[in-house]
């Protein structure tokens, strides 16, 4: 509606305080080192450092360069990090999301790391199929909305973190990895993979049975991280920025978000755990509906939803079932 439009436009002053505010300027290297023996692993954030920690269990301690609460795409890593990164044994991470990382890795031996993407098998981002969203009125020029400013390689979505499946490819990507270099221990490696691999099959088992038969297709979230999940249900993911947390809305694209709203009938807007919920609370009450957390589990904090991957995952499960209307 005209009117909604216009009062959608000023929540553009908000975008950069809201959508900038997982970002982080602090040194987020050596996050998370657990206190095991063995050989040294670091992970670039925390899908890759819960996946790594199962399957090398105590046969390794495994540091994470992203600290709790900070944003993965806003990593900066001091020279002590990035000699941390240079003298690990092996080096996880996925190539396109953490520049600062890309950076570290170049020119180490193909043995000390591992890109996982292949493995993920990630697909385009959604927000390429979208165009002239945020064209000005009879000026014909674009604003800057963020949603094609991404650096993600290929511009292709780097969130595969989300589909269990994924998750579980590059579980044996690491098993398989760790294997080579350390032979001696492969069949433990192997029988951590199997067991991770076993829950993560029924997570997805879960969210199969779960999202089967929902009443709302479109979901509306802060940021486009939740792709890979509405690929998998048939849901039409909607985000108010690109897929860069970062990424700050033009008036024109918050508007036609309200379109969406309106003429699907959507009653919730997702929020997440590491973004500031102005826009999404302002864009609901704008709107005339409710707000809703999902995580997209890029880091656990104090306010996620569980203790772990899989624990997180299945609450953001029960969220999706009460915002899709699913039976």
């Amino acid at each position: 509606m005209p009117t909604r439009t216009r009062r959608l436009t000023a929540i553009a002053v908000l975008a950069a305080l809201g959508l900038g505010a997982c970002g982080s300027d602090a040194d987020s290297g050596a996050g998370s080192g657990s206190e095991q023996s063995g050989r040294d692993l670091v992970t670039s954030f925390y899908p890759l450092a819960f996946i790594t920690s199962r399957v090398a269990a105590d046969l390794a301690s495994v540091e994470t360069l992203t600290s709790p609460g900070v944003d993965p795409h806003e990593v900066e890593l001091s020279p002590r990090s990035v000699g941390t990164v240079k003298e690990a044994d092996l080096v996880v991470y996925s190539s396109g999301l953490q520049q600062a990382v890309d950076e570290a890795v170049e020119g180490m031996p193909p043995d000390q790391v591992l890109d996982v993407n292949q493995d993920a098998d990630l697909v385009p981002l959604k927000s390429e199929d979208h165009d002239d969203h945020d064209e000005h009125e009879g000026g014909g020029e674009h604003e800057e909305t963020g949603e094609h400013d991404h650096d993600h390689e290929g511009g292709m979505d780097p969130h595969f973190w989300l589909d269990p499946q994924r998750m579980a490819s590059v579980t044996r990507a690491v098993a398989d990895q760790l294997s080579e270099s350390d032979p001696d221990h492969a069949p433990t490696y192997k029988a951590n993979a199997d067991a991770l691999v076993d829950d993560l099959d029924a997570l997805q088992a879960a969210y199969d049975e779960g999202l089967a038969q929902c009443e709302q297709q479109t979901m509306v979230t802060t940021h486009e991280a939740f792709g890979y999940i509405a690929r998998a249900h048939d849901f039409e993911m909607v985000g108010i920025a690109g897929v860069s947390p970062e990424s700050e809305p033009g008036p024109a694209r918050l508007a036609e978000v309200a379109h969406v709203v309106e003429d699907t009938g959507v009653d919730v807007v997702y929020s997440e755990v590491l973004l500031s919920q102005d826009i999404a609370e302002t864009v609901a009450s704008e709107t005339g509906t409710e707000v809703l957390l999902l995580d997209p589990l890029e880091g656990l904090t104090e306010e996620s939803p569980g203790s772990d991957y899989l624990s997180v995952m299945r609450s953001n499960l029960q969220t999706l079932r009460q915002g899709q209307k699913c039976l």
